[in-house]
């Protein structure tokens, strides 16, 4: 415990000091700020394995196109492992963290897509639009799919919003697993020593109908991310958990 408080404390001192120190690059260009995120987060995943002996791996074939990339989200960490690989990463984000300090400005450097509820298709046709006339590259689209950060052992359901973007995009759609969430937990500040990884899973392609993406978008996460979370020695239970109203959450994806 003493280890991990300790580099929690460095892990924010040091996203400070590189915020402000790499301003110059994000001012630069999006490239400036695109390589000051991926300093921080190889040198913090660095700073990890010293201080607490939590080691991280990627596996599988790393996307380098145009992609959505839907991840299993189990802590702060598995953003930084799957971040670090990708060419090109931008994520969708809530439109207040605009305002947040460092976060926000770095992230609409990189071409983060701030978006107000209710508003994600219409952002997304913008996006393509500027993709479409060379105002903006195209990259991977980081997602999550169950919406949040899901402890291991616990099921969440996976939002058919992840389907309209699939939808929208027309892009091959790239599964990754985990099992950060056994070492670095989704609360609290212990830090486990071990091996955190990340797999890039097979793509699946466009076209496909709603009902069959989803259903292979889950099997493939969720059974990669079992066999990771066993891996590590977390016992996965036949019946786990449920968060959430499955019901609720397709009405509250319809509605937005």
């Amino acid at each position: 415990m003493i280890r991990s408080v300790l580099f929690n404390v460095v892990m924010y001192i040091w996203m400070t000091i590189v915020g402000i120190a790499c301003i110059p690059l994000l001012i630069a260009s999006p490239e400036g700020a695109r390589w000051t995120c991926s300093f921080y987060a190889k040198t913090t995943l660095w700073l990890l394995e010293k201080i607490t002996g939590l080691r991280t791996e990627i596996r599988g074939n790393v996307p380098t196109g145009g992609v959505l990339v839907a991840a299993k989200h189990q802590s702060f960490l598995d953003i930084m492992l799957i971040w670090i690989p990708l060419s090109r990463p931008f994520f969708i984000m809530k439109s207040i963290l605009r305002f947040a300090p460092f976060l926000g400005q770095y992230a609409l450097r990189l071409g983060c897509i701030p978006v107000f509820r209710g508003k994600r298709a219409e952002a997304i046709k913008r996006m393509l639009a500027e993709v479409s006339s060379g105002k903006r590259e195209g990259g991977q689209l980081l997602i999550y799919p169950q919406g949040t950060r899901v402890a291991p052992g616990v099921r969440a359901p996976y939002k058919v919003g992840t389907f309209a973007l699939y939808d929208q995009l027309k892009q091959p759609c790239v599964p990754v697993a985990t099992n950060v969430g056994v070492f670095w937990p989704k609360r609290g500040l212990l830090r486990r020593s071990g091996l955190a990884v990340a797999e890039f899973l097979d793509p699946i392609p466009p076209g496909l109908d709603r009902a069959t993406f989803m259903a292979l978008l889950e099997e493939r996460v969720e059974t990669a991310s079992n066999r990771l979370m066993e891996e590590a020695g977390f016992p996965i239970a036949p019946a786990p958990q449920r968060v959430g109203d499955p019901v609720v959450d397709v009405v509250e994806d319809v509605a937005r």
